[in-house]
């Protein structure tokens, strides 16, 4: 596959797009956007230009109804985004991978983790950026107006201005309804392989005390947390992109001596 032209994996009826790069050093490493982002952003570009210079393995792709894959965003679910995300691995990923989740790809980092526990392809390290598991429950619901609420039951959804993009944010019922499908937080997590958290401490979208939550959920695993004081929720600066590479490295080369 051209590292640059999207090969198309049918799941589901959809097409989802994939970007895989072949490498010759393990681990791989598996990008898992968050909601509403592709896998041409900076962080994913930048992880995938990493593991070119490094010679590890990357694997990037759309969730439906985002980016190049086919489908309907507002027809998107956690549910159906892990069933992509599950999908693709499989095809794709050989030996031993890092999942590497932001925002809402932790959220499907940590349910892929979960679904392919005591397998031979269990992820062998995890990274997640300003992780958001069960922010449809934990971050969405909880700051719901009144009036978005009448929206949800009248209409299907609601919309939130967006920071980032002159659309706003659209949530469905069926994806608020499915989330609760997929809460990771209600009890013990066991991703059985190390797991690295970086976390903004001004992130607006998703509070550092979420990720603070999220290690206490994390008691079986080896879980490092690195709060970055002056962060926002993206962590795309150019010392943003660094930590993420040193994150990475650094699971990498622990991984390669187990």
């Amino acid at each position: 596959m051209d590292a640059a032209t999207p090969e198309f994996l049918d799941v589901n009826g959809v097409g989802i797009a994939v970007l895989y790069r072949p490498g010759l050093k393990s681990p791989g490493i598996v990008w898992l956007g968050g909601y509403r982002s592709d896998m041409m952003g900076g962080k994913a570009l930048h992880l995938d230009q990493w593991a070119a210079r490094t010679g590890h393995a990357c694997l990037r792709h759309d969730y439906s109804g985002h980016g190049q894959s086919g489908g309907d965003f507002n027809e998107g679910t956690i549910s159906r985004w892990l069933d992509e995300s599950l999908a693709v691995y499989r095809r794709f990923a050989s030996g031993p991978q890092i999942l590497v989740g932001s925002s809402m790809g932790a959220w499907i980092a940590l349910r892929m983790a979960q679904e392919l526990a005591g397998s031979g392809n269990a992820p062998a390290g995890i990274a997640l950026i300003a992780p958001a598991p069960d922010f449809t429950a934990a971050l969405v619901e909880p700051q719901m107006t009144e009036a978005q609420k009448r929206d949800l039951i009248e209409k299907g959804y609601f919309e939130k201005p967006s920071d980032y993009a002159p659309n706003p944010y659209i949530y469905t019922r069926k994806l608020i309804e499915d989330g609760g499908k997929n809460l990771v937080l209600r009890g013990i997590i066991e991703t059985g392989c190390p797991v690295h958290i970086l976390q903004g401490m001004e992130d607006a979208d998703v509070p550092y005390t979420h990720a603070l939550t999220l290690t206490e959920h994390l008691p079986m695993d080896d879980v490092t947390l690195t709060l970055v004081r002056d962060g926002d929720h993206r962590l795309s600066r150019t010392q943003d992109l660094e930590l993420l590479t040193r994150t990475v490295s650094a699971l990498a080369e622990h991984i390669a001596l187990v």
